[in-house]
């Protein structure tokens, strides 16, 4: 029998565990897990809620069928429902599921192991793979045709912006002269490149090309915008007293969930005005005082939690209409082409000309 839990160590493992469990303690509680991997924080969540059920969603099919094995190696697969989907689909599990609210949702934006430590994968530098970085391996996009088709000004973007690599622009050059020679199909390729293109004198701790790799893994799977799209689903299907719990493990991908978290821990009035509203108080209440990071021991036991954030909040409140529409056109902007934001306007036409036959 395998043995899973040697495959992948969750991160801050009790603090999750710690700020998910109040939320799940009565009868019917449902969690998500968005980013389900192979279950170590879910198997850890129901084990500390027997009376709760949890939903996992992971777009990694081989993920996905490690994490139900686990589940009933642990005897928790009554409890448990696997989803085969992307995050930023949570919507439309929910109603496939047919569950309208939910009492705490869970993301680890991490890499698992599994995904690390996969050679055939390319999500390392570490050993030489194809450069796939597909999390859904049945999407077409792939690190390998980023490189083959991408401009030089469309790399410089994503080198800067996902990977914030300071000679974005000396590598991209590269990429694209390399290109016309060669195609750029390993990771070993990629590294040789970046190690012939990065001076010495500044590089980061590390290896070199850690930066553009990140920026690649990002740019194949939609990560940054999947996450901002996925934000506001969970919220708007959060019951009051639910939580929503993230851990990220870069500036950007924390940038975007406080930014988020911020809309409900404010006043939404002007400064000014003598009386707040209740209707304008604060909504979310902060669970973790900024965000909760690895001490040196988890750090030395799991070198992969040195960049941890663990933010949590929780609905204390029903969310005001208006900051609900906010939510839901902020779901749709990301991509207003996708299946989700059609759904979503199909939805309200057919509820305004419901309205109408009404009048």
């Amino acid at each position: 029998m395998t043995d899973l839990t040697a495959i992948h160590q969750p991160v801050l493992l009790q603090d999750c565990v710690d700020l998910m469990v109040p939320a799940l303690d009565h009868e019917g509680a449902i969690a998500v897990d968005c980013t389900l991997g192979i279950a170590g924080h879910s198997t850890a969540f129901l084990k500390s809620s027997p009376k709760a059920r949890l939903i996992g969603i992971d777009r990694d099919s081989e993920a996905l069928a490690l994490a139900t094995k686990r589940m009933e190696q642990e005897g928790l697969a009554d409890r448990f429902t696997p989803v085969h989907a992307a995050f930023d689909e949570l919507e439309r599990v929910l109603e496939d599921q047919g569950v309208e609210r939910v009492d705490a949702v869970f993301m680890d934006l991490g890499l698992s192991s599994l995904q690390i430590d996969e050679t055939d994968r390319g999500f390392s530098y570490s050993h030489d793979a194809p450069l796939d970085m597909r999390m859904d391996v049945s999407q077409e996009l792939t690190a390998q045709r980023i490189l083959a088709t991408y401009d030089a000004p469309q790399l410089v973007h994503i080198f800067k912006e996902y990977g914030e690599e300071r000679f974005a622009k000396q590598i991209a050059r590269a990429i694209v002269i390399d290109r016309d020679r060669e195609p750029l199909t390993t990771t070993g390729q990629l590294n040789a490149l970046v190690e012939r293109v990065v001076p010495k004198a500044h590089r980061p701790a590390g290896n070199p090309a850690k930066r553009v790799f990140q920026a690649l893994r990002i740019e194949v799977n939609g990560e940054l915008a999947k996450l901002a799209a996925t934000l506001p689903q969970a919220a708007n299907h959060l019951n009051v007293g639910g939580r929503l719990v993230v851990e990220s493990y870069h500036s950007l991908e924390d940038k975007t969930v406080k930014t988020f978290m911020a809309n409900g821990l404010k006043i939404d009035a002007p400064a000014d005005l003598p009386i707040i509203p209740p209707d304008a108080q604060p909504f979310f209440k902060e669970l973790t005082r900024g965000a909760i990071k690895a001490d040196e021991q988890e750090i030395a036991s799991n070198p992969r939690s040195a960049s941890v954030r663990l933010r949590g909040v929780e609905l204390t409140r029903p969310i005001p209409d208006r900051w609900r529409s906010r939510f839901e056109h902020m779901a749709m902007a990301q991509d207003p082409s996708s299946d989700e934001a059609k759904r979503h306007h199909a939805k309200r036409n057919n509820t305004n000309r419901n309205n109408s036959r009404r009048h």
